[in-house]
């Protein structure tokens, strides 16, 4: 697991996908042509970038990347920047997060990429917050999952850390997950499990179960750490039991078909994680917006 709270903002992820974003805002020729025709170059003016519904904030440092890139562009002096409120702040509608001031054309050239950003980054941030929440007073954490924006996911798995969530793995090159289509083509849990530890030995590896046979199957194998898919309170309960019972440490993990509703029953048969891909595919985005001050 990467357990960092909210420290390692993916910075050179960041740029990539602020260079991207503005070269799709801008076009082939980097041009805003509402901007560029109505603001003079000299004028310069202050802005608050404002939350219009409650939330809690994530993205925040993007602000001052976006900016920088597009004061480059234009030949202008990047804006000064106020954080108010930083990265995983509860907002309310109406609270400032942050305070710009310099060049108005450098400004609203950046605004939509900041709050593209800012939108989407706070709302997979509220989201976790709310199963994190649901969560509080037991010793059972959320995680996410692979299930992502393509170009995003550093992003957005900084955003579930500022939401008090935890990271899976980030991909599949640092953490061996052992499923359905590898136990089948493999033959079985043993031999996939044997094969992975052959050819990575020193890779942690987690194995996907659905009945307490199977969770048996993989802790005989080896697996030290089992993700139970699907299974019911009933069944995820027998499991949980069968593998604490076993005699080494086992981290279990809950997964599939999870709502807030009923995350608190899976919290208490004992599992350490439940995993939930709406994190990070089905947040909607907190509304925040940019305004001129003066």
């Amino acid at each position: 697991m990467s357990v960092d709270g909210l420290h390692g903002f993916p910075h050179a992820w960041a740029q990539e996908l602020v260079a991207t974003a503005l070269r799709e805002d801008l076009g082939p020729d980097g041009v805003d042509v509402t901007t560029l025709a109505t603001i003079p170059a000299d004028q310069t003016r202050t802005a608050e970038i404002v939350a219009r519904a409650p939330g809690v904030v994530a993205g925040v440092p993007v602000i001052e990347l976006v900016l920088a890139a597009v004061a480059q562009q234009l030949g202008a002096e990047p804006p000064a920047v106020e954080v108010v409120n930083d990265d995983g702040a509860r907002l309310e509608r109406g609270d400032v997060i942050a305070r710009l001031r310099g060049t108005t054309q450098v400004v609203l050239v950046a605004e939509r990429t900041i709050l593209n950003v800012l939108s989407r980054l706070s709302g997979v941030a509220t989201h976790t917050r709310r199963w994190a929440d649901a969560l509080e007073g037991t010793t059972t954490m959320v995680l996410d999952t692979r299930k992502t924006t393509p170009g995003m996911r550093w992003l957005e798995k900084y955003a579930v850390r500022c939401g008090g969530g935890t990271n899976k793995r980030m991909g599949l090159y640092d953490v061996a997950m052992i499923k359905d289509n590898h136990k089948l083509a493999a033959g079985s849990v043993a031999a996939a499990y044997a094969l992975v530890r052959e050819r990575f030995p020193d890779v942690d590896v987690q194995v996907e179960v659905t009945t307490p046979a199977e969770a048996q199957e993989a802790y005989e194998a080896g697996a030290r750490f089992v993700m139970c898919d699907n299974m019911d309170v009933a069944t995820l309960r027998e499991t949980v039991e069968l593998l604490r019972a076993a005699g080494e440490p086992v981290e279990i993990e809950a997964t599939g078909g999870l709502t807030l509703e009923v995350v608190r029953d899976y919290a208490d048969t004992g599992v350490d994680f439940v995993s939930v891909g709406g994190l990070t595919h089905s947040s909607p985005i907190v509304d925040i917006a940019l305004d001129l001050t003066d």
